[in-house]
């Protein structure tokens, strides 16, 4: 929204200057966009006297001048249309800047002239839009005076409106907000009635399915007849101009004016070009009109129209139609003033994608009972500057209603705008600002908004008045309280999922995000699904199961990787599992793979491909991440028929399957259309103990031996159905106060072991605590080792 300095302070009493003005209007809530004052760029330029005006010798277009700048007399070539003798212009000296091109200006010759200055037009200057001849100035205007004391220059001011302030969309709103917060006093604005002098030959109806709607509440008309139209006084076209409107003729910049004056448009018809009366209605279907944008928009059914008896003469609130636009050869016009519904213009705009002063300001909300004034405003600016005769005003429907009645309770300005206000001084503010109230006592005020603010609706809309006026800068800042420490925000299970992905990706795997869908055959080759678990509507068809674990998307996604060049990879996936169409029927799977080979080939070893010990190790060290007591698992050699037998196993603890692993089998890769060697682990984390709580204890220190700890090795025959973890375990609780680790370093079948043995060779670490171990203390464990293994598995040491 742009408006002059002088203009407001036609509606405005106050000394105040532009920044002061733009200063209270950005506290007021009503955003500066801009001050433009553009006498700064005119301060190099005078009021220059033509003396003569002779033809140009070498060119039939340019005339050559001599021009008196009340120092000097300079030759300049012009070639504007209308320079001539005795005219006072608007002239500029060798080294001014001209605005419109930001050009310093020099000394040269055209066509063999000698040119020592420019005489320049409204455009040049950036006041007008003007560039088909020269600025004409008054015939007194002093020469060699400088140009900005002689032109209707004044600063510009440009505000940005939020949308619900639809009163700021007009001078007269702006300065009532400004009064309102005491900068100034509103100037009374007592509108007169213009009285007709004959009845109106064009009559106004709205449709009653229009008026039942609300879309058009209120239409009034007005004719004039004899009036001559053509360019406005240039008073109004500098108005228009300085805020970026073009003037077109007196009676379009009319209605434009008090558009921008006091946020109500108007529209204009040649009443010669319309057949009978004035009709509000919807529009037809597939109706069409030309409007003065020149596209021809295809209306709908919804749309409101000002029709006459033959068409569609305008669409409502939005754009006027060319066909009965207003030109210099109208001598009979018929006024529109009317009231819209908001919504329903927003809604034809939007879909006729038009954009109109008119639409921009109704979709808004314009005042409801300022129809009236509107056209009084109008009807008196267009005798004033166009003549003829008026009509009495022709009406059609009632302002809607907008009364309403808003309780305030004071206590709330304090506890919502963080601010303390008087009593009375939130009296004075809200009528300063059009209300009517009511102070009933206690603790509550009742305020009546003026029509102008359609935005007051509740009781916090008061609140955010209050708290404007009294200025935005004047509210304290309070910084909210905060706690010594943040709070725990994530659960035990949430922490135990972050640590698990942190853990993979640290060991090299890429986190991958699937669908938790999947194909039915896929679901059926990791052991099968019930039908509550097909999908009715899947989103495509190769998605119709809900996954039972997370490891197909994965191979699948590793097969699609080597594919394209990638065969090499490691991927895991945190997320839900299903094994049943109801609630509570799922797990939440942590998944992952390794495909192709351990890494890239060098001159020292060739590359390995991956193996089930791989997956193992990436399984162990999640598990002892998140406080799972690794030395407790067992392990067995069931796992699922999706895996490789005997390259495979189940992890336990107790009797709860927390996890299986090992190398896909080649039947299920084929079904996944997937190349090996691919292996992978799953784990339910919903199985996985969770860490004791230790409320008030901190976590205990590291003890750390200062004695060097000692290891021995053992090597025993036994069945070669027997799991090596078994002899691990037994080994390990031999004695569990000085063995802190078991493990196998080497297994032998063949020559000179009985069929069905097999030699397991096992190194046992012990780690003394008080006293360096003899070598007593030593064999003491050894056999302790040696019996708890035969006694677990039947095992004998080799060579006893």
């Amino acid at each position: 929204m742009k408006f002059t300095l002088g203009w407001l302070k036609e509606h405005l009493d106050t000394d105040a200057g532009a920044a002061a003005i733009a200063e209270r209007l950005t506290s007021l809530g009503l955003e500066v966009e801009s001050v433009d004052d553009p006498s700064e760029a005119l301060k190099d330029f005078i009021v220059g006297h033509v003396l003569e005006a002779g033809p140009h010798p070498n060119a039939d277009r340019l005339r050559v001048c001599k021009v008196d700048t009340g120092t000097e007399v300079l030759p300049v070539v012009c070639g504007a249309p209308n320079v001539r003798t005795g005219l006072k212009v608007a002239f500029a000296r060798v080294g001014t800047v001209v605005p419109v091109s930001g050009d310093k200006l020099k000394k040269g010759k055209i066509r063999g002239e000698e040119s020592l200055g420019m005489i320049c037009s409204s455009r040049e200057l950036c006041l007008g839009a003007d560039h088909d001849g020269i600025m004409e100035l008054a015939d007194d205007a002093p020469t060699g005076a400088p140009l900005a004391s002689v032109l209707n220059v004044e600063p510009v001011i440009d505000i940005s409106v939020t949308p619900n302030r639809a009163d700021a969309l007009g001078v007269r709103g702006i300065a009532r907000d400004l009064a309102a917060s005491g900068l100034g006093t509103l100037k009374p604005d007592p509108v007169a009635p213009v009285t007709g002098t004959f009845a109106s030959p064009v009559g106004v109806s709205i449709d009653h399915d229009v008026r039942e709607s609300g879309d058009c509440a209120q239409f009034l008309g007005r004719y004039f007849r004899g009036v001559k139209n053509g360019p406005s006084p240039l008073w109004l076209r500098e108005r228009l101009e300085a805020v970026g409107l073009r003037p077109i003729n007196a009676l379009v910049d009319i209605t434009n004016l008090v558009n921008l004056d006091r946020a109500r448009p108007l529209h204009v018809f040649d009443a010669d070009r319309l057949s009978g009366d004035i009709r509000v209605r919807y529009a037809s279907a597939d109706e069409t009109l030309v409007a003065l944008d020149g596209t021809e928009p295809r209306l709908q059914p919804f749309m409101v129209v000002i029709a006459d008896q033959d068409r569609a003469l305008s669409v409502a609130g939005v754009m006027g139609g060319e066909d009965t636009g207003c030109s210099e050869d109208t001598v009979n016009v018929f006024l529109e003033s009317a009231y819209f519904r908001p919504d329903s213009i927003a809604r034809t705009g939007r879909t006729l994608g038009m954009e109109s002063d008119a639409r921009y300001r109704f979709e808004r909300g314009v005042d409801p009972e300022n129809a009236p004034t509107g056209i009084d405003v109008a009807t008196r600016l267009i005798l004033d500057l166009c003549g003829g005769e008026v009509s009495d005003i022709v009406m059609a429907g009632t302002s809607p209603r907008w009364e309403r009645t808003i309780s305030l309770r004071v206590a709330r300005v304090e506890a919502i705008g963080g601010i303390r206000v008087e009593r009375a001084r939130m009296v004075a503010m809200l009528e300063a600002l059009g209300c009517r109230v009511t102070d009933t006592g206690g603790d509550t005020l009742e305020a009546s908004p003026p029509s102008w603010r359609v935005d007051l609706n509740i009781e916090a809309d008061l609140i955010e008045e209050i708290v404007r006026l009294h200025g935005y800068d004047n509210v304290p800042c309070v910084p909210l309280p905060r706690p010594p420490m943040p709070a725990p925000v994530l659960t035990p299970a949430q922490k135990r999922m972050v640590t698990v992905k942190r853990l993979l990706a640290s060991r090299g795997l890429y986190e991958a995000v699937t669908w938790s869908f999947l194909p039915r055959d896929w679901a059926d080759a990791f052991g099968g699904v019930p039908d509550s678990l097909v999908l009715a509507n899947p989103i495509s068809a190769d998605l119709d199961t809900m996954r039972p674990s997370g490891l197909p998307n994965l191979i699948a996604a590793c097969g699609r990787n080597a594919t394209r060049g990638y065969p090499d990879l490691g991927l895991f996936e945190v997320g839900p599992a299903f094994h049943g169409g109801e609630p509570g029927e799922q797990f939440l799977s942590a998944a992952f793979v390794r495909a192709g080979n351990d890494g890239p080939r060098t001159w020292q070893a060739a590359a390995r491909p991956v193996s089930a010990y791989d997956i193992k190790a990436d399984l162990f060290a999640v598990l002892e991440a998140v406080g799972v007591p690794v030395s407790s698992l067992q392990l067995s050699a069931d796992a699922p028929e999706w895996f490789h037998p005997g390259r495979s196993a189940r992890v336990r603890l107790g009797k709860a399957v927390l996890a299986v692993f090992g190398e896909i089998h080649p039947a299920t890769l084929e079904r996944l259309d997937v190349r090996g060697p691919v292996v992978g682990a799953e784990i339910n984390l919903d199985l996985l103990p969770l860490p004791k709580a230790r409320p008030g204890k901190a976590r205990p220190a590291l003890a750390l031996s200062a004695f060097q700890p000692v290891s021995r090795d053992f090597a025993f025959v036994l069945d070669a159905s027997v799991p090596a973890e078994s002899v691990l375990a037994a080994a390990r609780k031999a004695d569990r106060e000085l063995i802190v680790d078991a493990a196998v370093f080497d297994v032998y079948q063949g020559t000179g072991m009985e069929p069905g043995r097999k030699s397991l060779a096992v190194s046992v670490t012990l780690q003394p605590r008080d006293a360096t171990l003899t070598e007593a203390d030593i064999e003491a464990v050894s056999q302790k080792v040696v019996a708890a293994v035969q006694e677990a598995t039947g095992g004998t040491l080799r060579g006893a």
